[in-house]
């Protein structure tokens, strides 16, 4: 199938509340890439608290991360759409999630005060209050995508069950929690991280396999997926990767 005659539909879940540190990159990422291999119709539409919203009609989700208190007033919407996400992701709906919102799709958020914040329960893990921020450089050693890179800056400590696995495993960073070496999760096709950055740009990987994920599930295998020149962002990806080792060696 030619990809001139394909529309991508992909859908920003509260972007006025969940959009710190270049989270919107992602979306931008995206849909340049698409664009780029001539994806005919690419439509990005943004939904937030109280939006109508039809898990079928969208090819591809994007989450970013906000404050505690923002936080809390998406986490209050999400779980409303709780069920139609839970049966979108198992039918293979790709979804990035960063920082606040990857927490959100965890069983719980226990903030600092002891109380909890329910999540929308797509991932096998939990989320709790630390004393410490983690905050600086990420490289990531991923199983699926080879190496990651990004910027982390949270104070949340994420614990992944057993019925989840990490995105990959922390060469600089804090990871999820700072202790386990994990970062990250995935589930099917969709991923939760603490990578802000933002992340997409700078790891073409992880995005075409987002976006490869969202147009077969629209119209299967067998679709023209030409090549690009990625040049630029295997720089800027090198780039950051050393920027980050360095930065690890002078802390030490």
């Amino acid at each position: 199938m030619k990809l001139a005659s394909a529309r991508l539909v992909i859908g920003h879940l509260y972007p006025d509340l969940l959009n710190i540190y270049g989270d919107r990159g992602n979306v931008l990422a995206l849909r340049r890439r698409a664009a780029w291999r001539g994806v005919g119709d690419v439509e990005v539409r943004a939904y937030t608290v109280g939006d109508v919203l039809d898990f079928g009609d969208v090819d591809l989700i994007c989450m970013g991360g906000g404050e505690d208190r923002k936080q809390v007033l998406a986490a209050e919407d999400l779980r409303t759409r709780r069920d139609p996400l839970e049966a979108a992701v198992a039918g293979g709906l790709p979804v990035v999630a960063v920082c606040g919102s990857y927490q959100l799709l965890g069983a719980y958020y226990q903030l600092s005060d002891g109380s909890r914040l329910e999540g929308a329960g797509i991932f096998d893990a939990y989320t709790v209050a630390g004393q410490q921020r983690l905050v600086g450089n990420v490289v990531v050693d991923s199983p699926l995508f080879g190496s990651l890179v990004g910027f982390e800056n949270h104070a949340g400590q994420t614990f992944l069950g057993p019925g989840c696995d990490p995105l990959g495993h922390v060469v600089v960073g804090g990871g999820n929690n700072g202790r386990d070496g994990g970062e990250g999760a995935v589930r099917g096709f969709c991923v939760g991280t603490y990578m802000h950055g933002s992340l997409l740009p700078k790891n073409p990987a992880l995005s075409d396999w987002l976006l490869l994920a969202a147009l077969r599930r629209r119209y299967g295998e067998g679709l023209d997926w030409p090549a690009l020149d990625d040049a630029a962002e295997e720089r800027a990806h090198a780039a950051a990767v050393r920027r980050a080792h360095e930065t690890a060696r002078g802390r030490a």
